[in-house]
């Protein structure tokens, strides 16, 4: 017969007895850390590299603006005589890529915010950091410089080969540069960031895209089938401040003779987010998760 073997010491829970209290208190071994926003910054990175909707939608936005841009360049470096591009700012033929590839950034926005409703991850997302606005903010700023920085380097690529590959036309200024691929890269980031926000608002992934691809074609389409001139004035205004008007006027050819130039569009785009922020950040403060 075995011999029963005693039983094993085991260590005792750290029990302190609390200043002036009779009863002992629990020590956690585990230290306690106040959170901040770079958690939240942690959590929103870790979230939006390892989801397959990132890497899909950033992808075919890439695929579209360097392949359609380069695609342009080719057609017209093809068909188009040296005297005939004397005088154009080769990096306006990137135009046409980021247009339809901005429709990938407006997807990548919504559901940034919106898809976390649809699927409840919201209420995990809240109960980590109960602070809504905190996880807002930190939504906002990964999702801009994602895509401030993909849309920076596909531009950036796009104009470096059009230069190359339309020898003919004219060397664009630093100010063409720098407007041509910083300038425009904010633009999307923040036409992006709107998405977000719309997103974050209407909480329905397909009902805050087609809100927004509305906001980015609608107005130009419903101008260009205006053929009253009693409506003359809402044509233009239709026109003039359309998101693709906007957009071509970082490339300086703008698609009207009046409305916005310069850097306008992109304070317009400032303007029109910021607003949208706070009454997301009003709703999200007010209603249920």
């Amino acid at each position: 017969m075995s011999t029963p073997q005693p039983p094993m010491p085991q260590a005792a829970p750290d029990w302190q007895a609390a200043a002036g209290s009779a009863y002992p208190s629990y020590t956690s071994p585990i230290p306690v850390v106040r959170t901040h926003l770079g958690h939240a910054l942690a959590s929103e990175w870790t979230k939006i590299r390892s989801v397959r909707s990132t890497m899909w939608t950033l992808g075919v936005f890439v695929l579209l603006v360097v392949g359609i841009g380069l695609l342009a360049a080719l057609v017209i470096s093809a068909n188009a005589s040296e005297s005939d591009l004397s005088g154009e700012n080769p990096l306006s033929f990137g135009f046409f890529g980021l247009l339809i590839g901005s429709m990938c950034i407006i997807t990548l926005g919504v559901l940034t915010t919106a898809s976390e409703y649809g699927t409840g991850m919201i209420r995990t997302t809240m109960t980590a950091c109960p602070s809504r606005g905190r996880v807002l903010t930190a939504k906002a700023i990964v999702f801009f410089l994602v895509a401030f920085v993909v849309t920076l380097v596909s531009a950036s690529l796009v104009a470096l080969a059009d230069v190359a590959i339309l020898g003919g036309a004219r060397q664009p200024s630093g100010g063409e540069w720098f407007k041509a691929t910083a300038g425009v890269s904010l633009y999307i980031a923040l036409l992006g960031l709107l998405s977000l926000v719309l997103g974050s608002i209407i909480r329905h992934s397909a009902g805050a895209i087609t809100i927004m691809i509305g906001v980015l074609l609608a107005p130009l389409v419903i101008a260009l089938f205006m053929f009253s001139s009693s409506l003359e004035k809402v044509r233009e205004a239709l026109f003039e401040y359309s998101i693709p008007n906007q957009l071509s006027v970082f490339y300086s050819t703008s698609l009207s003779e009046s409305g916005p130039s310069g850097w306008d569009p992109l304070w317009i785009a400032l303007g029109v987010t910021a607003v949208a922020f706070g009454c997301a950040f009003a709703l999200l403060e007010k209603r249920d998760v």
